[in-house]
């Protein structure tokens, strides 16, 4: 009976045993398994995501806006929402009769095709010179953004029919902006997605050495990048989410960048636990409760910074926050998931050629980082007093940014109706190309167009749509479109129309979206920011148990992203040429910048601060979580400020200008400011670092 007895207590001990193997076996499966249904169902969806974005500036804005309220009006009217755009001939020395004779056979073909207000004779002005001709064509019955695009494609094609060798004809106004615009973005997603993954491979294969692994953390962002697409799908559809292409780029970097930086963090902790534990599956175990706090403190940064831009009234503001949460939400939940499935099942040999052995010791080289912290160590007065000046320096830079960008200067490459725009200009200095629109109610029409030619700087007016309820006048400045000038006048025709008692006009149009777009940018920085600062404090002092601490981390983010601003105004005009700043960017800029630069100073005072429970002191662990960190980070620094360097590549200045100011900001918050002055700060004030957490207590040594 006893042998028996003592198998059964054998059997007994070891059925846990053999169950627990069996679930180690089984769960990274059962993750992977997971992934591949999230991946079959999300891809769809992920597909459509481009055709849902919105771009136009009206969409930008809140419904409250004038000039969001005059669209809303237009749309009422008879005919419904009208599309204006501006046919331009022009040839040097003076137009011809066979050139007038074309325009007319163009007008007429072009007015079969579309329903035009005015049929096939629609207003038409020559120049002074004779040299050009400007038609204003109103096409009725374009429903949305891919008909007018059409239209505008369709117009194009009529205009370059039996014309005259030598006779120019373009296409511009409104219309033709927007459809050149949104050709433009929709080439985007493609050559961004390319872009971007080609970057982060190159240099995963630089950091790790290896022909394999760098396969493993790019085809695992890839997922979550899908799903994130799918998950932003769904926003748009159950909440009508403003989500522009700005959005949709921004969130692909994003994924790309913060992923690829987890996984850097995650990777190099898991190579260091399989020195010391056998079994892959318990060495990705500890590292995911090594790293894992920090991964989560870093993720939620971004997150809460995200998310404050939900309190911006700016449509395509509010609507970047929910949409970069979603990107980060999916590359953390990949990278913590995901990756660790795949990397233990192929277990060390993903590794190859610099595999580690269990039972060995990692060959500790020379370590720039130990040399960077012993620098700053002998000196770390001098070291931060000596950084901040140059930060400040830097920041002086800003008062050298340009204004506000216009719609024709937004692109790299002069599209057809920034072309007739600048042909306009030339040939009719003494009035604007695009039209400011004034809507007011039909009984009061009479006065306000007396108002409006009134009004200084006003040009013409001419007398647009009319219903029993409210009546269209367009009118042209004597300034530039989106000049100072326009909006001077813009400024005193809302006030003289105001002034119209019973009339309740407004006034709407191109360059008055953009005045809406500059005041309530500036209602929203002043709004956001202060909330974006709360949220990434409470993070850090949850994470680091420490007021000081947390101070110094986002103190030392915000001189980053003012020495970016800085180092943009001295690049961006005198050097790029470029004419104006996108005005949404000082607060994207800001946000992303404080949430991603802050990810960099948790991943360093994370490891500080376990030094510092293990018993080290204060600059003995500020050393060595510099030396042990320095690596990693900084790789993951330089994969997040290339990915957001892609987006330098594409063809529209405001995206060229957000991946300049990120990749810069990210690049000094790396090696400057993570580096010398946070290591510098932690060694100054030493124990006190850590106020008022149970590290600060003590001596000052200890």
């Amino acid at each position: 009976m006893a042998p028996a007895a003592d198998t059964q207590q054998k059997e007994g001990r070891s059925r846990p045993a053999r169950e627990g193997k069996a679930r180690r076996r089984a769960l990274p499966w059962v993750v992977i398994a997971f992934w591949i249904v999230i991946l079959a169902v999300t891809a769809p969806f992920a597909e459509k995501l481009s055709g849902a974005a919105r771009d136009r500036p009206v969409d930008y804005l809140p419904a409250s806006a004038e000039s969001t309220r005059v669209e809303h009006l237009l749309q009422k009217l008879p005919g419904g929402n009208t599309s204006d755009a501006l046919l331009v001939y022009h040839r040097d020395g003076g137009l011809r009769p066979a050139d007038t004779k074309a325009a007319q056979e163009h007008l007429k073909k072009i007015a079969g095709r579309y329903e035009l207000r005015g049929g096939d004779k629609p207003p038409t002005v020559v120049s002074k010179d004779g040299a050009t001709s400007m038609t204003a064509l109103s096409v009725s019955g374009l429903a949305d953004a891919s008909a007018q695009g059409k239209a505008v494609d369709g117009i194009r094609d009529i205009v370059k029919e039996d014309k005259p060798e030598g006779l120019k004809a373009e296409l511009g106004g409104q219309v033709a902006l927007m459809s050149d615009q949104n050709e433009v973005f929709q080439s985007i997603d493609g050559v961004l997605l390319l872009g971007t993954a080609g970057v982060v491979a190159v240099l995963l294969i630089l950091i790790y050495r290896s022909p394999f692994l760098w396969l493993v953390p790019l085809a695992v962002v890839g997922v979550a990048a899908s799903a994130a697409m799918a998950g932003v799908y769904g926003l748009i559809k159950a909440f009508d989410l403003t989500v522009t292409t700005m959005s949709t780029s921004v969130m692909t970097v994003l994924i790309f960048g913060a992923g690829t930086d987890y996984a850097l963090l995650l990777v190099a902790r898991y190579r260091e636990e399989l020195r010391h534990i056998e079994q892959p599956y318990d060495a990705m175990r500890s590292a995911i409760r090594g790293c894992g706090p920090a991964v989560l403190a870093s993720s939620g940064t971004v997150v809460a910074g995200l998310m404050c831009l939900m309190a911006a009234d700016l449509n395509s503001s509010s609507g970047l926050g929910p949409v970069g949460a979603v990107g980060v939400f999916c590359a953390l939940t990949a990278m913590l998931t995901l990756l660790p499935a795949v990397l233990v099942l192929l277990g060390r040999r993903v590794f190859w050629p610099i595999v580690p052995v269990y039972g060995t010791e990692a060959v500790h080289r020379r370590s720039l980082f130990a040399a960077m912290g012993n620098s700053a160590s002998r000196r770390p007065g001098l070291v931060l007093l000596c950084g901040v000046a140059a930060l400040v320096a830097l920041s002086i830079g800003a008062v050298k940014l340009p204004g506000t960008l216009r719609q024709e200067d937004a692109f790299l490459k002069k599209p057809d109706s920034v072309a007739a725009m600048r042909t306009v200009a030339t040939a009719f200095p003494e009035a604007s190309s695009l039209p400011i629109t004034v809507v007011t109610r039909t009984p009061q029409a009479g006065e306000v167009e007396k108002a409006v030619k009134a009004t200084k700087g006003v040009a013409t007016v001419q007398p647009g749509r009319s219903g029993e309820e409210r009546t269209e006048l367009q009118v042209f400045s004597v300034a530039k479109p989106e000049s100072d000038g326009e909006k001077k006048t813009i400024g005193a025709l809302r006030a003289a129309v105001h002034d119209v008692k019973g009339a309740q006009a407004i006034v709407g149009g191109p360059t008055a979206q953009q005045m809406d777009l500059d005041t309530t940018n500036a209602d929203d920085r002043r709004k956001v920011i202060p909330l974006v600062l709360v949220a990434v404090m409470i993070v850090l002092i949850a994470l680091l148990r420490s007021l000081v601490a947390a101070a110094v981390l986002v103190v030392a983010v915000i001189a980053s992203w003012g020495a970016a601003m800085g180092l943009s105004g001295l690049v961006f005009g005198p050097v790029l040429g470029y004419k104006g700043l996108d005005p949404s960017l000082p607060l994207l800029t800001f946000v992303f910048l404080i949430a991603l630069g802050v990810d960099y100073g948790i991943f360093l005072m994370h490891r500080a601060r376990e030094e510092r429970l293990k018993g080290a002191g204060p600059q003995e662990a500020a050393l060595t979580a510099l030396r042990t960190t320095g690596g990693v980070i900084t790789s993951a620094g330089i994969v997040l400020a290339a990915t957001f360097a892609v987006l330098a590549t594409l063809p529209l200045v405001a995206l060229v200008e957000m991946g300049f100011i990120i990749a810069v900001g990210v690049l000094l918050d790396t090696f400057l400011v993570r580096t010398y002055l946070v290591t510098s700060a932690s060694l100054l004030l030493k124990r006190w670092m850590w106020w008022p957490g149970k590290l600060s207590r003590g001596s000052m040594e200890s």
